[in-house]
């Protein structure tokens, strides 16, 4: 989750994930989320912090759920003055435990180590190594798994490590420790699987909560299993869209991150849906990653605040 832990220095899931927190930043550019129950005085304390530490809001946005009773909020700040990540943590923290805070304070640029999974379909992955080498993205790539080798070329040209861990009902535990050691040896705060076509086991799922996003298409669970664009195009659908989602045990039913669509119709045949299909999927996930990694995504039970 791109959001509460507690005012922990290190980005943890549930159980204590192995993923790290982004390293801090000096004096300059921060932001603060925070998720605490709804009361008055809470924007008045989180304005009056930022006074007496001279910060500048650059952006704001909240939003009080009146169903669950809870406040979230997200702050990007700058400050004048000599100040550190871990520094402004330290000093909020009287005000997150007067209010019943979950939190965290980052440096605004510092970049999401992100962990990419894919299997042999490669839009989604092409994409995020394209806005990543532009710099649209605010993440580091120490790594590329993939459970077969169609990616490693692809890889190669952008000077990433590929990482080839087959999968098969055999050895998947002793896949997922690597994959995990992979996590833990690169400091890795989020995994991306970019169509990567396996389950992950309800134990990395709980071990990495909040911090894997997946894409599927839109066709669940009306179209499930192989070729869903051609059952698609068999029932002649009208739309084509795509689904990002925190990973869960609950197979493709996480928190919501993103969605979109886009219109079709009867001049669309089976490899034209698919295309279409691709280009929303390849664009919903980017925009669910770099929300993410902006720490725009606030986790609320089972949905999810996003301010865009």
């Amino acid at each position: 989750m791109s959001g509460p832990d507690s005012g922990s220095p290190t980005r943890e899931g549930a159980g204590g994930s192995p993923i790290a927190a982004p390293p801090g930043q000096a004096a300059g550019d921060f932001v603060l989320t925070l998720v605490c129950p709804d009361r008055p005085g809470i924007v008045h304390a989180a304005s009056g912090f930022l006074i007496d530490h001279g910060g500048n809001i650059i952006e704001s946005a909240q939003f009080g759920d009146q169903i669950t009773g809870k406040f979230f909020m997200r702050i990007d700040f700058e400050v004048a003055g000599p100040a550190t990540a871990d520094d402004l943590r330290a000093s909020f923290a009287a005000v997150a435990e007067e209010f019943e805070m979950t939190y965290e304070l980052w440096g605004a640029k510092a970049p999401y180590r992100t962990l990419i999974m894919v299997s042999k379909q490669l839009h989604c992955l092409n994409d995020l190594l394209f806005r990543w080498s532009t710099g649209s993205l605010q993440i580091e790539i120490p790594a590329v798994v993939s459970n077969h080798r169609d990616a490693e070329r692809l890889c190669a040209a952008y000077g990433l490590p590929f990482h080839h861990i087959p999968v098969d009902p055999e050895n998947k535990a002793a896949a997922e420790a690597e994959l995990l050691g992979l996590v833990r040896q690169h400091g890795v705060h989020l995994v991306v699987l970019a169509r990567y076509m396996q389950v992950l086991s309800d134990d990395i799922c709980r071990t990495l909560e909040g911090k894997v996003i997946n894409i599927h298409h839109s066709f669940l669970p009306s179209f499930k299993g192989a070729r869903p664009y051609h059952q698609a195009y068999d029932r002649g659908v009208k739309l084509v869209g795509a689904t990002a989602h925190y990973v869960t045990a609950d197979l493709d039913e996480g928190p919501i991150i993103e969605q979109d669509t886009i219109r079709v119709d009867h001049t669309h045949n089976q490899d034209q849906l698919v295309s279409a299909g691709r280009d929303v999927e390849a664009q919903v996930l980017s925009r669910a990653v770099r929300w993410h990694c902006e720490s725009r995504v606030l986790l609320n039970g089972s949905r999810t605040v996003v301010f865009r």
